[in-house]
Parts: C-alpha cells; structure tokens; sequence
C-alpha cells in the first residue's frame, strides 16, 4: 500500500499597506464574494475567537461548489492556519497557512504555504491538482495585495444596503417566486429576457436582459445558492453593473406570526477606475454610491412588487370557495 505523498508549496506577494491591514483582508471571510472573483458566498458556521469554520460556495466548472474550512486565527502573530474538510477526489488532505510579515512602516509581505496530498500519487492527478493550486493560489495573493494596497481608499468603494417589502401571506409562495427567475419576463417589469441553467439542485446560473429607464437593454449574469429550508437565496453578480468591481448579496423571506418580510440585500465594490469615465469628469465615489443605490435598489423593488402578488393569489386560489 503507498503512502500518499505530502506536497508542499510556497507563495508570497509585497504589498505596500500595512501589516494589520493584510491580515484583516485575510482573516475577515465576510467580504471574499467582493474580493475573490470566484467566491459567490463564505457562511461562518462557528467561531469561539480563535477558531471557526465555514462554508464557501466558489465557481468551479461555471458553476457554484461548496467546500468547507476550519482555521485557526492568531491576530498577535499575525497568522492564519487552515483545513479543509473532506476536499474533492483525487485531493484526500489540503490545507496550510497565511502569514503576514511587516518588511517596513506601510510595507508588508504576504505568504501562503500550502500542503496537499493526493490519492493514489498518480503522476496525471498530482500535476493537475498541483497546477490548479498554484494557479488559484497566485491568482488570490496578487487579487488580495491590490485590495490591501487600496486600504485607504476601501471604505468609500464598499457599499451595502437593503429593500424590504411586508407581505401577508405564507413565506412558501414568495420564496418560489424568487427561486422560478426564469418565470421574471412578463412579470418583471424591467426583465425581458431570462436564461437560467441548474446544473446542481439549488444552483442556478442566470442570464437576465432587462430594460433601463431610457429603454436601452442590459444583461446580467449571476450565480445563485438557493436554501429553500431557510428561504434564503444568495447570489454573485458575475457581470456586474459598469460601476462595479463586483456585486454580490441575497434574498431572504423572512416569517412571523401574521405574515413575512421579504428582504433584498446588496454588496457592491465600486470601480474606482469607472467613475468618472461612466458619469463624467469630477465624480466621486459618494456620487457613484448613490448612482448605483438608485439603480439597484429600483430593480429589487420592481421584482418585490410583483412577488408580492404572486403571494396574494396564491392565497386568494386555496381559499375555499
């Protein structure tokens, strides 16, 4: 019987931002859907300090794929250990560290030491899962330093807000409305077009056209995790609006005792490179936020509005007659 071999690999970038400021991007998952182009959704499942683990929805094969971590945070030292647990054939065991140096006041340097085993030790598999890591592995240290590096500037680009709408009837019916997008045309005012494909139960990719205000045509794509158990549906804007870096957010129906509360939320990172080129010379940031609320939050309201009474007749067809 061989033993699997262990493989190990290192990585590290220079970023000119502060030591504290990398490991926060590091050790925070509740952004990553706005910093990893791949990461539709990261749920922290427990957390007792220094320890949690989570679940995280990547796109793999243009399609969502969880997986799930643990890790171990030490913040004095600057250092964040992790597992995954049960990792996807041929991989048996991956897991590793990032590690934070301060090279000088405003400089640092991030490194990710990996460790993967793999099954059989099969030269073909090895290769494959070796390339692919390292790929993803460079792709997310360069992708972290530029967000580390823009540390003072971040809290302006990053934008989160919410529409809400209360409906008197069971949660059920709204929740089918939000998960049947490809039924949006016809009752979504602004939506014209749908492509939805679910290549995995509660995992759709979408493809939407929809109307602007001055009746041109746009399209959106994104990924969406469905948890009807939870109605809860979360989703990644992978063509986000053209002030945006990236999109992401979620549906939850929300019950109580006389009714439910259906909420929309929003994630965005705004392009800084796209805000004067998309709304002219002197724009701001603030001015692009609120550009960007506006729009957004117009598009929840219109498909709010007619999950609303979707839920009204579908109450209205069970009443007795």
């Amino acid at each position: 019987m061989s033993v699997e071999r262990v493989h190990r690999m290192s990585h590290a970038v220079d970023a000119a931002a502060p030591a504290g400021v990398l490991y926060n991007v590091v050790a925070d998952t509740a952004p990553w859907p706005l910093f990893l182009p791949d990461t539709v959704h990261v749920e922290r499942l427990e957390f007792d300090g220094t320890t949690d683990r989570y679940a995280q929805w990547a796109i793999e094969d243009g399609t969502a794929r969880p997986s799930l971590w643990r890790r171990t945070l030490d913040a004095h030292h600057r250092r964040v250990g992790f597992r995954q647990e049960r990792p996807a054939a041929p991989v048996t065991t991956s897991g590793g560290s990032w590690s934070v140096e301060e090279l000088a006041p405003g400089w640092s340097r991030l490194s990710l030491e990996q460790d993967i085993t793999v099954a059989g030790n099969r030269t073909a598999d090895v290769a494959g899962v070796l390339a692919s890591a390292q790929a993803e592995a460079r792709g997310v240290l360069g992708r972290l330093a530029v967000l580390a590096e823009r540390w003072h500037r971040l809290d302006g680009l990053l934008l989160s807000f919410e529409d809400s709408v209360r409906i008197q009837g069971p949660a059920e019916p709204v929740h089918e409305f939000l998960y049947r997008v490809g039924s949006w045309p016809g009752r979504v005012a602004h939506v014209v077009g749908a492509d939805v494909t679910e290549d995995r139960p509660g995992v759709q990719r979408t493809r939407l056209v929809n109307l602007a205000d001055d009746g041109s045509a746009y399209t959106t794509e994104e990924v969406r995790v469905c948890f009807p158990a939870a109605g809860r549906i979360v989703f990644k804007r992978t063509r986000p609006h053209p002030l945006l870096a990236a999109h992401a957010g979620e549906w939850s129906v929300e019950p109580d005792a006389t009714g439910v509360t259906v909420v929309c939320r929003h994630d965005v990172l705004l392009d800084a490179d796209a805000v004067e080129r998309m709304l002219g010379p002197g724009a701001d940031p603030a001015r692009a936020g609120r550009h960007v609320r506006e729009v957004l939050g117009r598009e929840s309201r219109a498909t709010l509005e007619p999950a609303q009474q979707y839920a009204r007749e579908s109450v209205r067809s069970l009443r007795p007659v």
